[in-house]
């Protein structure tokens, strides 16, 4: 009932919330709710229903249709009832012979091949009529891959779609080249940064190393850090 009223609030107030359709922890997608996952949407009425997917076109076929017919049932409902704009965030995990590709490296596999294959993911979910209104992307060193993956998720006369950059728990200094990478690119719209931010802090004030307000604090400064760096690539992208 506490999530019920806390959401009404929100919901009343105006603020901006988002609020999970899946089943969390699972390697394949599927409804928190199974078939009842409308009415639990309408109750809460989120601004953004948000699914988490695990998703890689080169692998399980079937899995891949399972999944992305449950997020074209998703997607149809919430176009028809515009109870919530759809937030989807995509993880493309590697498979064993992606990895065989590039020597076991992951940081070569999310360089060299995780861009392309995420665009491909985009293209494949697009033409299930998967139709998110903002991708979570995962975070992308160079500037043409975000180009590249914004230009997909917007083909086709979608241009008021939207991406944001994930944080993946990466360490401080990477998580900043991503964002100051991905705020240059017009139609990166934000970002969704949070074990980088708080995890530590929260583990030492668990630990009664420092305390509350500390660890607060630390998480504010750190969390004002990031949106500083954001806003500050925002305002100098020549494209603006």
């Amino acid at each position: 009932m506490r999530h019920r009223e806390n959401s009404a609030y929100a919901a009343e107030k105006g603020f901006t919330f988002a609020c999970p359709a899946e089943k969390s922890g699972q390697e394949e997608f599927d409804f928190e709710y199974g078939d009842e996952f409308a009415p639990h949407i309408e109750t809460f009425h989120p601004t953004f229903s948000k699914v988490l997917v695990r998703y890689n076109p080169e692998g399980d076929q079937a899995l891949n249709r399972r999944q992305a017919d449950r997020l074209k049932r998703l997607s149809d409902y919430l176009q028809a009832a515009r109870r919530s704009l759809f937030m989807f965030e995509l993880l493309v995990p590697a498979e064993k012979a992606q990895l065989d590709e590039v020597g076991g490296d992951k940081n070569a596999y999310d360089s060299k091949l995780r861009p392309r294959l995420m665009v491909e993911t985009i293209k494949q979910l697009q033409s299930s009529g998967v139709e998110p209104d903002v991708w979570k992307i995962e975070g992308l060193d160079r500037r043409e891959d975000c180009e590249r993956i914004l230009e997909t998720a917007r083909a086709g006369g979608r241009d008021s779609v939207g991406c944001i950059i994930l944080g993946r728990g990466a360490d401080e200094q990477k998580v900043r080249q991503w964002l100051t990478t991905a705020a240059s690119v017009p139609g990166f719209i934000g970002f969704a940064v949070g074990r980088t931010d708080f995890w530590q802090p929260l583990v030492d004030w668990r630990d009664k190393k420092i305390s509350r307000e500390t660890a607060v604090t630390h998480i504010a400064r750190e969390y004002r850090g990031f949106v500083d760096d954001f806003e500050g690539a925002v305002a100098g992208s020549p494209l603006l």
